[in-house]
């Protein structure tokens, strides 16, 4: 008898719990889904129907796969995104109202330019069934909506206090997996990993800089630049860099030329030690198989124009990034082996237009390794068990118009070599590339419309590596795979992301400005 009541008092006060932590739950959503709850639930027709339209392509999307993963997803504000760049200049916004709606639009943007991805990779039957009239006029009555919901929520200061509550981007690291992993314990022979490799890659750069190969044979060198680039000066650069001043939160606003011009005036020279068909690299297409194949027929680099914060400064960076169809394995048991690989580089400017710092990873995140001029100097390290700015060389300073020649790899397109080069920008015997915006890989032709490069989780399907197997105690999902921009953690040991808006700032002092 007492038995049974302890049992029915164990398993009420059991089923009390649960009751409470669903009911937390339920109130968390509730909360997580304002404002947009209360747009779905106003008397305000316009409000409301903009709602409906918002939660109609989301479930549609959502239904279909074709989420856009490149800038974070405000929660309860469908009509704005946001990157780590936009969560560092939050906290420059202050009480300024211009600087405020600048934020605000720039938050839109993002949105807007992932709406675009999304509408154009939705299939034709789930355009049909939503009340748009096609893709162009789905588009456009985002735009419109986007209008609407914003002025509501200015109006509201609670909601406002919400939105900068909630702009932040979670980071690219599990903390679970860290946990059950050990993280602790487990990141000791990790880093050990990561110093062999650095110290391999240090003295790559050494073998490289005396063109001693280590008497090994090395495969024939093939030399890829960027048609003559334009006759642009660094006062050009530098004016259209100073237009930033004209509005409250000094952020360029660049053209869709400007954007073409900055990618041509610091196009590298790229070499690369060729002894397959997995050297070559060209663009990404979706024919048949699991993840996108590299059309090498004719050489294209992908380009982006990207910002960093230094202080109060907003600085322009340049990303560019060759796509090669594999890393080859070197032997039966290679777990980095895989379809696709590549190498993303990156030029950081000064405000008056010259290069400051380069850095490079592999698109999976891995391999981060930054490449100073003399205009700055590195930052102690404040914690020596942690990755954090591998230096293997670095460059005298320079202004725009010269040519950088960057050295990659057979195989492993692993960097081996960064250096000026007083050639000429097209040499005798080079093979010319095409420069493609980056913003072309998230909607690829495809026989029914047009599909992204990356899934919606930001990785690029297909592209697994063996390596996950035993990284996954670092905390990164799926290490090795390459990813989608925004979504690159490069730091197995410590937290650190190739668009972090204070990568540059907390490694680097600017000592000639």
């Amino acid at each position: 008898m007492n038995k049974n009541k302890y049992l029915y008092n164990f398993m009420r006060d059991c089923l009390g719990i649960i009751c409470g932590l669903g009911a937390l739950a339920l109130c968390g959503c509730a909360m997580v889904n304002e404002p947009l709850r209360g747009n779905l639930l106003t008397e305000d027709l316009a409000e409301r129907r903009c709602a409906e339209v918002y939660s109609a392509l989301d479930a549609a999307i959502e239904r279909v796969g074709v989420r856009d993963a490149e800038a974070y997803r405000i929660p309860g504000f469908p009509y704005l995104r946001i990157d780590r760049f936009g969560a560092r200049v939050r906290d420059a916004v202050g009480d300024n109202d211009r600087a405020h709606a600048q934020w605000v639009s720039r938050l839109r943007a993002l949105d807007q330019d992932a709406r675009r991805v999304e509408i154009s990779n939705l299939p034709e039957q789930e355009i049909n069934a939503l009340e748009g009239g096609g893709r162009a006029a789905l588009l456009e009555k985002t735009m419109h909506c986007a209008d609407t919901l914003r002025d509501h929520d200015i109006a509201a200061p609670e909601r406002m206090q919400l939105l900068r509550a909630r702009a932040q981007v979670p980071d690219d690291y599990a903390t679970s997996q860290r946990v059950l992993g050990l993280y602790a314990l487990t990141r000791i022979p990790f880093f050990k990993g990561i110093s062999q490799w650095q110290s391999e890659a240090q003295q790559a750069f050494r073998d490289t800089h005396d063109d001693a190969d280590g008497g090994k044979a090395v495969p024939p060198v093939m030399r890829y630049a960027y048609t003559r680039p334009p006759a642009v000066t660094r006062e050009h650069i530098a004016a259209m860099i100073r237009r930033a001043d004209g509005n409250p939160l000094r952020i360029p606003q660049y053209s869709d030329e400007e954007r073409a011009l900055l990618a041509r005036a610091f196009a590298p020279v790229f070499e690369v030690a060729t002894g397959g068909a997995y050297d070559r690299f060209g663009a990404l297409r979706w024919a048949t198989a699991a993840a996108p194949d590299v059309d090498a027929s004719v050489p294209v680099v992908y380009h982006r124009v990207a910002f960093t914060r230094y202080g109060d400064q907003t600085l322009t960076q340049i990303v560019y990034t060759l796509w090669f169809p594999e890393r080859p394995p070197d032997h039966a048991l290679d777990m980095l082996a895989g379809r696709l690989d590549g190498v993303v580089f990156r030029v950081t400017l000064s405000p008056d237009g010259d290069p400051l710092i380069y850095d490079s990873i592999h698109p999976c995140g891995c391999y981060h390794l930054f490449i100073p001029t003399s205009r700055v100097e590195a930052l102690p390290t404040p914690d020596d068990a942690q990755e954090w700015a591998f230096v293997p060389t670095t460059l005298a300073a320079h202004s725009v118009g010269a040519s950088i020649v960057v050295r990659v790899a057979s195989r492993t397109h692993y960097l081996v070599k960064v250096a000026l080069d007083t050639i000429a920008p097209v040499p005798v015997g080079s093979a010319v590339y095409t420069l493609v915006p980056e913003d072309a890989l998230r909607t690829l032709p495809v026989a029914s419309g047009t599909r992204s490069a990356y899934g919606p989780d930001g990785l690029v399907p297909g592209t697994e590596r063996a390596e996950r197997f035993l990284f996954w105690p670092m905390g990164i999902a799926s290490a090795g795979a390459m990813r989608q921009w925004g979504h690159h953690a490069t730091a197995f040991v410590g937290r650190r992301h190739f668009d972090d808006a204070d990568l540059i700032e907390k490694r680097f002092r600017i000592i000639a400005p």
